[in-house]
């Protein structure tokens, strides 16, 4: 497979206008992925699908990232005046980054098998109603997994053929894999509450007398 940079050049030779940029996993393995602006994501998918020396047809897993807001340090070398003798000394600033929602597609070849090429892509905040575009059109198997991250992380993807939830129930609210998610402490729906969720539930029913007479039930149930 070609160099992840050779990669790069060659979608923006090929998608005049994209900005692509090649981002390191910030996880242990730091493996390099291809951030890919909005609003030419499509294209740049639908080159790397048909790209004779590429051919990736296969999108084997596509996962949601959640960014909150954080502050990075970074060190710089400046020049100052030391006891009256200029010098380079380091200096350390902090940058606020906004907080922000990512989709992640990881992508195979089955014709010439090589990959993965790991593409993402980013909300510019957290907000309700945060968007991105769909590319189930260019994979198939993107529309599950995008399904899954509106309903986990409430990324909304434009053209998706059928964006519903698909692990919570409609009446469900919020998006339980946000990182700043607080679980609700009303557990009567838990027809069998234990551990944590029952002392949950009792705190809610204190502060809930109507609901002693379920409290009863489901220590009796327990007993």
């Amino acid at each position: 497979m070609e160099p992840l940079e050779q990669i790069k050049a060659r979608i923006e030779a090929a998608v005049p206008g994209a900005k692509i940029d090649i981002v390191p996993n910030p996880g242990p393995a730091q493996q390099l992925s291809l951030l890919i602006d909005n609003e030419h994501a499509r294209a740049v998918a639908r080159f790397l699908r048909i790209d004779p020396a590429l051919r990736f047809d296969f999108c084997s897993n596509v996962t949601g990232v959640d960014w909150l807001d954080r502050t990075v340090k970074k060190t710089v070398k400046v020049k100052k005046l030391v006891d009256s003798e200029e010098k380079e000394v380091d200096e350390t600033t902090e940058e606020k980054i906004p907080g922000y929602l990512e989709a992640v597609y990881h992508l195979y070849s089955m014709i010439h098998k090589h990959g993965p090429v790991v593409i993402r892509m980013r909300t510019t905040d957290r907000a309700q109603g945060a968007r991105l575009p769909s590319l189930t059109s260019i994979w198939r198997s993107a529309e599950f997994q995008e399904r899954e991250i509106f309903d986990l992380y409430g990324v909304r993807f434009d053209g998706h053929p059928d964006l519903r939830r698909i692990l919570m129930w409609d009446e469900f609210v919020d998006h339980p894999m946000r990182k700043d998610y607080r679980e609700p402490d009303d557990y009567e729906y838990e027809p069998t509450p234990h551990d944590d969720v029952l002392e949950r539930a009792k705190q809610h029913c204190a502060s809930r007398p109507q609901l002693d007479g379920a409290e009863k039930i489901t220590d009796a149930v327990k007993g």
